[in-house]
């Protein structure tokens, strides 16, 4: 990477950046210099880019000289505004070392305050301030700090000493030790440092300053820092910038202070300002802790007799007002601040924009319209459509509630509930039936387990990723689910549940309670409270704004009048995938699709799938009708044929008998279905190509069904898609086939129904041979599912055995599964995309795979001009508001 600026200055009213510069300069610093420009009170001080916290990785960890060079240049601008000298025994300016990164990490990275102390400056600074006490509280805190954060002393030897003290001096709070026992500690925290490390506390100041900027940006790299980006989807090559900042105190005494604010309260939204002070305290005594802070405001306090800022110090708390009101008109957003108040000054160290709740965010995008701080497109990039509108859709663990995980896996489909564990679907099934809730445990889900599925509160698997089969049935059904827990092993026949925890296995059995969080996926043992939904007017004057402003269109994915209801209320504008197959399950239905299979010839594939139509075209009418006037697109069979047969010895005796037929006979059929590789063998297209009977049967279904609802007055838009086609000759194969079952089912009143014959673009070929395809196809749906499966080569199954590693290590920045691929993946979509209308500018486009209703991707394909995503039902909302958010961010 090539030598460039490293270092922006700010103070005394001016600033090298400004509030636009967070890549660059990350939150905190560009929130800094912006401050500044604005005139607030902001100690002067200057901010190290995240550009070279890259570069300080690309070099071995090591700080480049042209960075050391402006640094001190940057510093000795510094010191000239405060008319002190960085490390100057007689007149010393001391310093913080912060991380700041573009997007809010807190509490995630490291921070040392402080420096520049010694045993020559410490004096010095007691001289100026007539304070003894106040001096040897910033030394210990600086070594503390400094130990913990630079040198690698654990933090809980220092915490030992400070205990040892006030234990030996009959006291409960810091604040109650005096000047004598503060220094006494202080040396008593060196002298650990030299027994920790070998050698003595560094006292040179450039020293330090090297080593804790060294330490800040070492911290992007820390095991909790790491989670947080992977659990929030930071991109781990942002890297963090290094805020070095003049020191101010608000532990100088009882005229001093620290806290922070949020200029409205981010669990509700509501217009009031909120937060917490301690005096005579630096800042990380608010967030440790280690004292309880007190409430900002006389409102806030409530009756527990605390005094707040708002009545111990009137003038500061008036100030601190007027800067709560110009930053928030200044951003147009709720923001989360720091201040420090030093012997009657008020400074303010951090602007930012708040953590919030999701009802939080909605109340503040919806209240800041009111008040004509925003407009629409303003208010509705204030919602976050997964961190805050999931939350208001589904139950929630209750914040409040006190618990620990069990484990933790993947938030396969959001929401919480708890319930008995059980570990067949039978099982599932008997329980719902008697009215008890459950969690369905299960080493992975098959098709054959979605009448359990149906039944259970929760699914719990130990394998699979977020786009496996429990995971897109689950979502698809609206239930919680964690897939993918490692740490869990089941024992279905023993029915047992093993835990691998950090105090060894713990063993659970049927009946046993969990508590599943699908929302953040973790697990836990026994009941947790859980807190309800509420869609307020706020959510339905959001979601109109959204659905003004977006040109995407957003459909569901859904194979039940239910899940079709379900959508619809939620605003989807049609089925952009019904899969058959997920019909053929129900408890009457699996025998005649399993005969069917089973056939010795077209006869007897004909007689079964003869007594499988009225039940597919009661399904297709439920449909229609609750997508009334809407249209739905069904998928023809998709899946291999050996899903649905027995796989063991036992399951074919069992279904010999309830079909009549010599055990041997099924056994034998059901091992030549079996393939090596099934997702690229006998499925989809090729199926309707060799057993063109079934493809008849469902297509004659389909356009009964829609005759049946017109005849009652509806308005049935069916779009009929034909899976997994890689060569146009397939396509128009199948498709004459389907206009030939149309005009033999409907005659003459086939023009009186308007349908659409497309396919799912899923086979990289069939990209590539777009505009072949699109001769003949009216519409193309991409399954980016299947896709990505075979873009990469990964199966979606299996791959959560190395993805998650490939994200930790920066060799991917997030699971292709979850969010879309833009190079691959991504490159395909937008090629079929093109060459398709290059051949007919008339062909409809859209997406079904999970990727509808992941926001970084729906904002991906509003890039590539598709006309619609598809998602599943609970995430339609989430679709509507991301498709709106791509639309205002590209005007």
């Amino acid at each position: 990477m090539e030598s460039s600026r490293a270092v922006y200055f700010f103070g005394d009213g001016v600033a090298d950046g400004d509030g636009s510069m967070k890549e660059l300069l990350g939150g905190k610093g560009a929130g800094l210099a912006e401050m500044t420009k604005l005139g607030l009170p902001v100690p002067p001080g200057f901010t190290i880019t995240t550009a070279e916290c890259i570069r300080f990785y690309d070099e071995g960890r090591t700080l480049r000289p042209q960075l050391k060079e402006q640094a001190l240049e940057a510093l000795s601008r510094v010191e000239s505004v405060l008319g002190r000298k960085f490390g100057d025994p007689d007149n010393p300016l001391l310093v913080s070392v912060r991380s700041g990164a573009r997007a809010s990490m807190p509490g995630m990275m490291d921070t040392v305050l402080n420096l520049g102390l010694n045993d020559d400056t410490v004096r010095a600074l007691i001289t100026q301030t007539d304070n003894p006490r106040f001096g040897w509280d910033s030394y210990r805190r600086f070594i503390q700090m400094f130990g913990d954060v630079v040198l690698e002393v654990p933090h809980a030897d220092f915490e030992a000493i400070l205990d040892g003290k006030k234990r030996e001096r009959g006291v409960r709070l810091d604040t109650e030790l005096t000047a004598d026992d503060l220094e006494q500690v202080t040396r008593s925290y060196r002298e650990r440092v030299r027994q920790v490390t070998g050698r003595d506390f560094p006292v040179d100041a450039q020293e330090q300053l090297w080593t804790a900027i060294s330490a800040v940006f070492g911290s992007w790299y820390n095991d909790r820092a790491f989670s947080y980006r992977r659990l929030n989807r930071i991109p781990h090559d942002w890297g963090t910038a290094a805020n070095v900042q003049a020191m101010v105190f608000g532990n100088m005494g009882e005229d001093c202070a620290t806290g922070v604010a949020f200029t409205r309260d981010p669990s509700t939204g509501e217009n009031h300002f909120y937060g917490e002070y301690l005096t005579n305290a630096q800042g990380e005594d608010v967030v440790a802790g280690i004292r309880t802070p007190h409430p900002l405001t006389r409102q806030q306090k409530g009756d527990d007799g605390q005094r707040s800022l708002e009545e111990e110090m009137p003038e500061i708390y008036s100030e601190l007002v007027g800067y709560r009101e110009k930053l928030e008109r200044h951003y147009k957003d709720m923001q989360d601040l720091e201040f420090t108040m030093e012997r009657g000054k008020l400074w303010m160290l951090q602007t930012r924009a708040g953590k919030r709740t999701g009802a939080a965010a909605l109340r503040i995008a919806t209240d800041m319209w009111r008040e004509k701080l925003v407009d629409e497109a303003a208010a509705l990039l204030l919602v976050d459509p997964d961190r805050h509108l999931d939350q208001l859709l589904h139950p929630m663990i209750d914040p409040k509630a006190d618990a620990t995980p069990l484990a933790q896996g993947l938030n396969a489909s959001p929401g919480a509930a708890t319930g008995e564990i059980v570990f067949s679907a039978a099982a599932a099934v008997a329980a719902g039936e008697e009215g008890r809730h459950v969690v369905l445990v299960r080493t992975e889900t098959s098709p054959e387990d979605i009448e359990g599925m149906s039944a259970a509160r929760a699914i719990l698997t130990s394998r699979g990723g977020r786009t496996s089969h429990a995971a897109v049935v689950a979502r698809g059904m609206g239930k919680v689910c964690v897939a993918g827990c490692g740490a869990l092993q089941v024992d279905s026949s023993a029915r047992t549940a093993t835990f691998t925890t950090t105090n060894g296995p713990r063993v659970l059995h049927e009946g046993d309670r969990l508590t599943i969080d699908g929302t953040n996926g973790f697990v836990f043992e026994g009941v947790v409270p859980t807190v309800e939904p509420e869609l307020s007017e706020d959510y339905e004057l959001l979601m109109g704004w959204a659905d003004t402003h977006r040109r995407l269109g957003v459909r569901t994915n859904a194979d039940t009048p239910h899940d079709s209801e379900t959508a619809r209320r939620f605003g989807a504008e049609g089925i952009g995938l019904c899969r058959t197959e997920h019909m053929f399950f129900g408890e009457e239905r699996l025998p005649w699709v399993r005969k069917m299979i089973l056939a010795r010839d077209e006869s007897e594939r004909r007689e079964a799938l003869a007594r499988l139509k009225p039940m597919q075209r009661s399904d297709f009418e439920g449909i229609f009708d609750a997508m009334d006037g809407l249209p739905v697109t069904i998928r023809l069979l998709d899946p291999p044929l050996h899903e649905f047969v027995p796989h063991s010895r036992e399951e074919a005796e069992a279904l010999a008998r309830e079909l009549d037929m010599q055990s041997d006979d099924v056994w034998n059929r059901s091992e030549s279905l079996r393939e090596m590789n099934p997702m690229l063998g006998h499925r989809g297209a090729r199926l309707g190509i060799t057993f063109p009977e079934i493809y008849e049967m469902q297509a004659e279904a389909i356009f009964e069904a829609a005759d049946a609802c017109r005849k009652r007055g509806g308005h049935p838009v069916p779009e009929i898609m034909l899976p997994l086609i890689g060569i146009s000759e397939e396509f128009r194969r199948l498709r004459a086939l389907v206009l030939r079952v149309a005009e033999e089912t409907l005659g003459a009143e086939q023009e009186g129904l308007s349908f659409l014959i497309g396919t799912m673009i899923e086979v990289p070929r069939a990209a590539i041979v777009a505009d072949r395809i699109a001769e003949d196809a009216e519409f193309f749906s991409f399954g980016t599912n299947d896709l990505t499966q075979l873009v990469f080569g990964y199966s979606r199954d299996d791959s959560g055995v190395f993805l998650p590693h490939y994200v930790e290590q920066g060799i991917t920045p997030r699971d292709p599964f979850q969010s879309i691929d833009r190079e691959g993946v991504g490159a395909m979509v937008r090629m079929g995309t093109e060459r398709g209308r290059a051949a007919n500018p008339k062909l409809k486009v859209g997406i079904c795979g999970e990727h509808g209703g992941d926001p970084a991707s729906v904002g991906f394909f509003h890039a590539c001009a598709l006309d619609y995503v598809s998602c599943s039902p609970y995430r339609v909302p989430i679709a509507r508001l991301a498709a709106a958010q791509a639309a205002v961010r590209a005007t």
